[in-house]
């Protein structure tokens, strides 16, 4: 089957209208265009975001479901709040974004190949840099063993992709990203495409119209200027 795709120009700011996404592969939108910070936040903006494997072109998507939650109202199950309040881990905001995105490109058990490439490593990397990317990451005894990345647009928070090398620590990590959002303002997190561990965490799905909807009234809306600081996370499970 023949697939015809826009092409994207050199101008930053032009991607095709959200709603002419394919149906067939869903929400493939566009080819083309560059990594630049200008060009990737724009596709926030628009729900739009990059996801290519190594050898592909440059592929834009906006899927006809969207995985969001509402900041303030992740699910903790009784099982969960026992490890949190048990756990030794630690959490921190914004301490080694480079870390966490290069800990999520490395292939899974049951995923030998990765979408985060070097191209993309290197762009959200200067997103970083540029205060527009941000990282949780959760440690134990001072090693790296759980983290998620993403875009802030607005009120909006953009989740990339997330890890986890010991039981349960990316599902902190998503748990305090949850409750620190909603903290400094933050009303949603696009979660792009759903999964059962999401689900697990009260991850629901939007049309693309209402996701559409959403972003269009939060992606310029300030948070709390100390949101994004370095600092340490904790968990409140008295909810």
């Amino acid at each position: 089957m023949t697939i015809y795709l826009p092409q994207l120009s050199d101008d930053p700011q032009l991607f095709p209208d959200i709603e002419q996404a394919l149906d067939d592969p869903d929400g493939l939108l566009a080819m083309g265009g560059d990594l630049s910070p200008q060009r990737i936040i724009n596709a926030y903006h628009n729900g739009i975001f990059p996801w290519f494997s190594e050898g592909e072109p440059l592929l834009w998507w906006s899927p006809s479901e969207r995985a969001t939650i509402n900041a303030g109202t992740v699910h903790i199950s009784k099982s969960m709040k026992r490890f949190i309040n048990k756990q030794q881990m630690s959490i921190t905001l914004n301490h080694c974004f480079s870390a966490v995105i290069q800990a999520c490109a490395k292939p899974r058990i049951k995923r030998a190949d990765t979408w985060i490439n070097q191209d993309m490593i290197e762009a959200y990397v200067q997103l970083h840099k540029l205060g527009l990317a941000h990282s949780i990451e959760v440690w134990f005894e001072g090693e790296l063993v759980g983290g998620l990345y993403g875009v802030c647009v607005g009120q909006t928070f953009c989740g990339e992709s997330m890890f986890s090398q010991m039981n349960n620590s990316s599902k902190l990590a998503f748990i305090a990203l949850n409750q620190h959002f909603q903290a400094n303002g933050g009303k949603v997190i696009d979660c792009q495409m759903q999964t059962e561990h999401l689900k697990s965490l009260g991850v629901n799905t939007l049309s693309r119209a209402d996701f559409k909807k959403s972003l269009s009234v939060t992606r310029d809306r300030l948070l709390d200027k100390s949101c994004w600081l370095k600092q340490a996370l904790t968990i409140n499970t008295s909810h």
